[in-house]
């Protein structure tokens, strides 16, 4: 099995512009989703939620019915592009190897995630991620 495959932003909005197959899941919470903002076009399925802050039992399998909910009906849309986000990369990486674990075949990681690393101050969206980026971003 092939492990996640590691994508910084501009290389996931690119491949989201070349393959209409590829699909972004934002994995970060319901709040953070909406208030902080998400990409656009982003599909939010958390790995952890509120109020337990417990792994997502449910994850590959409501990432399994947006598949196939249109996307890809070939061998049970394991091959369309799933590319993973959250907020720096990590909680979208553990949600990729339980996808891979779970059968899916080509899983991204955007390991900038949406807001970056912190940066010396303690401030995200400064040193990288989606919207540091300046890629399509909106939020409630």
């Amino acid at each position: 099995m092939a492990g996640v495959i590691t994508l910084h932003s501009r290389e996931a909005w690119q491949l989201l512009q070349d393959d209409p197959r590829a699909v972004m899941v934002d994995v970060r919470s319901h709040m953070e989703f909406l208030f902080i903002g998400h990409p656009v076009g982003a599909i939010n399925i958390p790995w952890i939620d509120e109020p337990d802050w417990t792994i997502n039992p449910h994850f590959a399998v409501e990432v399994r019915k947006l598949i196939l909910g249109g996307l890809d009906h070939r061998e049970g849309g394991r091959n369309v592009p799933v590319i993973l986000i959250c907020r720096s990369g990590k909680r979208s990486l553990e949600a990729g190897e339980e996808l891979l674990r779970q059968g899916f075949h080509e899983v991204y990681n955007v390991a900038d995630g949406f807001e970056g690393e912190l940066d010396e101050h303690h401030h995200r969206s400064s040193l990288g991620g989606w919207r540091f980026e300046g890629l399509p971003w909106e939020q409630c």
